[in-house]
């Protein structure tokens, strides 16, 4: 999942706070475009603002993510897919490949340069608005994906700003969702002498050792950020490496309903855990979104694929999850429209039930 990894130093605590708050980037109010006129404020005065402004942006967050549920059906509200697998990251012309590959919805990176948010300009937002309603394209959550796993949220205070971008970029969108990621330098687990991760279970799943001081550094990191997602009416969602029990207790230290877990059947898979028991555990209130994806193939549910699909699709009727699902997977080479539109046939038949 995470690119080849770079280096990233650890910064100084006391850094973190001031991080918070850059001086430019701005942000859309979703109850504004709506109406198309939209109505530019600085970030300060965005998580400033009060009142009706903020109850309109709630509501219309909550309309915009299940605008494209099939009426038809029961079960997951639609299907998405990552922008990384559709495209170039952060880019709307990319919009229509989606619909013609029979898609609902799309994952939109917050960015992947450091020094350039794409989502933090106006203009790009507003393109990216202008084809979703053109092309009926929902964009259900936002990914800080690429940068946070570069640059960890556990020891680089600017990551946090990286964060908040993903939350405005979120309202203005009309996104329910971000997905904080903790792969490569973000990983949250303990690496022995060899740099291999610590299995601490003898029996038939794994359980990694973490690393605790950068766990809390990201649980007191999260307690500084949720209020801000909770003011928009965005849910933050933690997609790692670790288990979902190690995640429930991230969740109960930050102590807030807005920070989530998001999950990825592939990479918990590959990790060796218990998807579908982890499902259960996690239940439908505590799971924000799902990622399917196989790392054996790019045609879901097919033969060759490790992860337990049925398993899952039973797991997840269990709980009622009545949330996105999102394709991490482009198909084979140069056959992308072909295998995404028959890995949406095959979600939506079965994850979405009459």
């Amino acid at each position: 999942k995470p690119p080849d990894p770079i280096p990233s130093g650890a910064a100084e605590e006391d850094t973190r706070a001031s991080a918070l708050t850059p001086e430019k980037p701005t942000t859309i109010l979703r109850g504004d475009w709506l109406k198309g006129e939209g109505t530019i404020m600085d970030r300060r005065s965005f998580f400033e603002h009060t009142g009706m402004a903020i109850v309109a942006t709630t509501a219309v967050g909550s309309l915009s993510a299940c605008s494209k549920t099939p009426g038809p059906f029961i079960g997951a509200a639609g299907i998405g897919i990552c922008d990384w697998n559709l495209g170039p990251m952060c880019d709307p012309e990319q919009i229509p490949k989606a619909r013609e590959a029979n898609l609902e919805g799309i994952q939109v990176s917050v960015g992947s340069d450091p020094e350039q948010i794409p989502l933090r300009d106006p203009d790009v937002r507003q393109r990216y608005l202008e084809l979703g309603r053109q092309h009926e394209i929902t964009f259900h959550s936002i990914a800080a994906g690429d940068l946070l796993n570069r640059f960890p949220l556990a020891t680089e205070p600017r990551s946090a700003v990286w964060v908040v971008d993903a939350i405005e970029a979120a309202a203005a969108l009309g996104a329910s969702n971000v997905l904080m990621a903790f792969f490569g330098n973000g990983d949250l687990r303990t690496r022995d002498t060899e740099g291999k991760s610590v299995n601490q279970s003898e029996g038939e799943f794994a359980s990694y050792q973490l690393d605790e001081e950068r766990v809390t550094s990201v649980v007191n990191t999260l307690k500084e950020i949720v209020p801000r997602a909770e003011d928009v009416g965005v849910v933050l969602g933690l997609e790692n490496t670790i288990t979902a029990a190690q995640n429930l207790e991230i969740l109960e230290r930050v102590e807030s309903e807005w920070l989530q877990i998001y999950y990825d059947v592939g990479n918990s898979t590959g990790s060796g855990y218990d998807v579908s028991g982890e499902l259960r555990l996690i239940g439908n209130s505590r799971l924000c979104e799902v990622h399917l994806k196989d790392w054996n193939t790019p045609l879901l549910g097919s033969d060759e694929g490790m992860v337990d699909m049925p398993a899952v699709a039973a797991a997840l009727r269990d709980i009622g999850y009545d949330k996105w699902l999102v394709l991490e997977t482009q198909g084979r080479e140069g056959r992308f429209l072909e295998d995404t539109r028959a890995n949406v046939a095959w979600a939506k038949q079965t994850f979405q039930r009459v």
